[in-house]
């Protein structure tokens, strides 16, 4: 006998049933239309990307985080973790026909092989938002405002959410004025990733560990205590910029941001829940270097990814498991076969002017009808009885208040 069929997706992946597609559309809704606000064109690629290309950006060991495989031409492929990459490939294949600076955004779906926590799955969607070839901060400022904006069309409020805000350059000139040489500056980094998540004394061992004397460990941890970007231009201007921009008040300074230990070169981001209790939802910075990298012609860039998963949680724990759903358009049902032709005259006569409508297949009674269109989408409720037909008018119940008013029927 067969074993028996799970009917659970596979580990870490997700299937939408219609109430999580509501959660999404919400999500994706805010997505497009902060991206499209901020003049961001759309694109989209393949599912799979080379494996060497995503090796080159994130070197061999990538390959124990991602699903990736040969093909039956032994193509070595690979179900993308990230957008970035792609993005950079794309970029590189009409560096000569493009016209920079590009603005470009895109909703990604991602997968990852890697152990699941709160919050991270193994596969998710992700909005990423990239400037390509500028060199000023307005591109920090486009795309964290883009980012802020999204988050406030979700219904988020300012209280519910920080941009925590650094520079990988003011860091690092802090450590050189500190006396921590350079080579040293990746140790100081994986220990500021750490701190918050272990105790002091074990990122001192850390540190010392990594080979830096007693007294660059005291050194690093004054820099880790740097509660100002006082001197540092370019932080100075994106707050400066903020301000006039209007979302100043999203921003904090941190000096614990880090992001990716080589590939970010400048300012760098993490949005956080106000009250700490989720992962990151979004983050992102400067990577001037990744074109080169990949063998395109070396181009600046300031690009963020913003995954679902996070955001969702957040907001149903700020707005409620049944905030996703917009009470919207009509519910319309008869009572008998002799008012189907009716009901479906109305209903096409609401969808010509623009009314969502959800029909009915079947004679229902009253009773069954109201109830499940109160528990379904539906603004207003319309159900067509034999005398409703005689009398060439039908009831339209505000599902919210209660009250009635009277529409036509076709005739």
């Amino acid at each position: 006998m067969p074993e028996k069929l799970s009917f659970e997706p596979p580990r870490g992946m997700r299937d939408f049933y219609p109430a999580d597609m509501a959660w999404r559309n919400r999500v994706f809704d805010a997505f497009r239309a902060a991206g499209e606000a901020a003049g961001f064109q759309p694109y989209d690629a393949c599912v799979v990307e080379n494996y060497d290309l995503l090796a080159r950006k994130s070197g061999e060991e990538v390959g124990d985080q991602i699903y990736h495989f040969f093909d039956k031409s032994e193509r070595h492929i690979a179900l993308r973790p990230e957008m970035t990459p792609t993005l950079a490939r794309m970029v590189a294949q009409r560096q000569k026909e493009l016209s920079f600076p590009l603005k470009w955004t895109t909703i990604a779906q991602c997968f990852r092989y890697e152990r699941m926590t709160k919050g991270r799955k193994r596969e998710h969607y992700q909005w990423n938002v990239d400037i390509i070839g500028e060199e000023s901060v307005m591109a920090e400022v486009e795309v964290v405002g883009a980012a802020v904006d999204a988050l406030r069309r979700m219904g988020l409020s300012q209280s519910d959410f920080k941009v925590h805000v650094s520079s990988r350059r003011f860091l690092g000139s802090l450590l050189e004025k500190s006396g921590i040489p350079p080579e040293r500056h990746a140790q100081v980094f994986l220990a500021l990733d750490k701190r918050g998540k272990m105790p002091d004394e074990e990122i001192g061992a850390m540190l010392r560990d990594g080979g830096l004397s007693p007294a660059e460990v005291d050194a690093a941890f004054a820099v880790m205590d740097v509660k100002s970007y006082e001197g540092c231009a370019e932080l100075e201007e994106l707050f400066a910029l903020a301000r006039t921009a209007g979302f100043a008040d999203a921003l904090v300074f941190d000096i614990s941001v880090i992001r990716g230990l080589s590939y970010y070169t400048g300012i760098v981001f993490e949005c956080f829940d106000s009250k700490g209790e989720f992962r990151a939802i979004f983050g992102g910075g400067r990577y001037d270097n990744l074109l080169g990298a990949i063998g395109g012609e070396q181009a600046t860039a300031v690009g963020l990814g913003f995954g679902d998963v996070v955001v969702t949680e957040l907001l149903k724990s700020r707005l409620g498991e049944d905030a996703a759903v917009e009470k919207k358009g009509y519910a319309v049902g008869f009572m008998f076969d002799g008012q189907r032709d009716a009901a479906i005259a109305f209903a096409a006569a609401l969808r010509r002017r623009g009314q969502c409508v959800n029909l009915s297949l079947s004679a229902q009674k009253p009773k069954k009808f109201f109830s499940r269109a109160s528990q379904g989408g539906a603004a207003f409720a319309a159900f067509i009885g034999p005398d409703d037909v005689e009398a060439g008018e039908v009831r339209v119940k505000d599902l919210a208040t209660g009250e009635e008013t009277k529409e036509a029927l076709a005739r």
